[in-house]
């Protein structure tokens, strides 16, 4: 006798800090054999469904700048109205520090996956079936391939010190290669920027004309890329940090590697035979996508 049985999948096991949101999609949370009252009752819950195609069921995002975690629940998206979802939806994409645009841009081109089997089958109408959005919400310090990031300053600087005698650490966030003769600093750079934040902000707080200048090259190609980042002390008596993390999530795409995110419908406990496109769930996703859309080209 041939056993059945369902296999389920860890989602986020891959993930380091995984940042996930559940989004249940289609104009209607109730089946066709819904009785009026369990209509009424779905209805009730948001209002705006069939008009919308969506509902944000819930999201709990990594935070970069206080290592925590932010979580919304079911009342959260019930809150949202037409005028609000774009932003409601967009801090799910939030680091604490940017937007991360690249999880926006992998997130559209997984639901466009799934939307293009929906245009193509006439078999299976689903309903109160979700999307769960899964990315990592820690700053990798590897998927960047940059051939060369150089730190320049304006004074001389010591190999592997800093005026005052601060070490320049070798540490994930920062390596130093070589120090040149004009105090020219070679590193490599991870996404991870804090400690290079520290260090260059304690020694440029003591003088009042040093500037850092951060030059990203592609490496796979011989030019370098035009947008360049200029820090001067008065950038750096704010926060420089974000500037800086945007310059490596905002780059061009050959400069890096796609997001890590995944994109998988979940939960088919009301998924009934058809024979024509589940319009509905359709609806939904293309709503859903022209928000992610309108997030990432803001």
């Amino acid at each position: 006798m041939r056993n059945t049985y369902l296999k389920l999948e860890d989602v986020t096991r891959k993930f380091n800090k995984p940042c996930i949101m559940d989004v249940k999609i289609g104009q209607k949370s109730y089946d066709p054999y819904a009785s009026a009252e369990k209509i009424q009752q779905q209805v009730s819950k948001y209002p705006l469904m069939e008009e919308i195609g969506f509902l944000v069921l819930g999201m709990r995002v990594y935070h970069v700048s206080s290592d925590s975690y932010e979580t919304q629940n079911q009342h959260y998206g019930r809150s949202l109205t037409k005028e609000t979802v774009k932003d409601g939806i967009s801090k799910f994409f939030h680091s604490g520090y940017c937007l991360r645009k690249d999880v926006v841009a992998a997130s559209i081109q997984k639901v466009e996956k799934i939307l293009e089997w929906f245009e193509g089958q006439t078999q299976l109408n689903f309903y109160a079936s979700s999307l769960l959005f899964v990315y990592e919400g820690s700053c990798p310090t590897t998927t960047v391939h940059l051939s060369d990031v150089t730190l320049a300053e304006k004074r001389r600087v010591p190999k592997g010190l800093l005026s005052g005698g601060d070490v320049l650490e070798y540490n994930n966030n920062i390596h130093v290669i070589n120090s040149t003769e004009n105090g020219k600093i070679e590193a490599s750079v991870g996404k991870g920027l804090s400690k290079f934040y520290a260090l260059h902000k304690k020694a440029c707080s003591k003088r009042h004309h040093s500037q850092l200048s951060l030059k990203v090259e592609n490496s796979e190609q011989d030019n370098v890329w035009k947008t360049s980042t200029c820090i001067t002390q008065e950038h750096l008596n704010g926060n420089v940090l974000p500037q800086l993390e945007k310059v490596f999530y905002h780059m061009p795409a050959e400069t890096k590697e796609s997001a890590n995110v995944e994109v998988r419908m979940i939960d088919f406990a009301h998924v009934f035979p058809s024979n024509t496109k589940d319009e509905g769930y359709i609806y939904g996703l293309k709503n859903l996508i022209t928000v992610l859309q309108n997030i990432l080209d803001n």
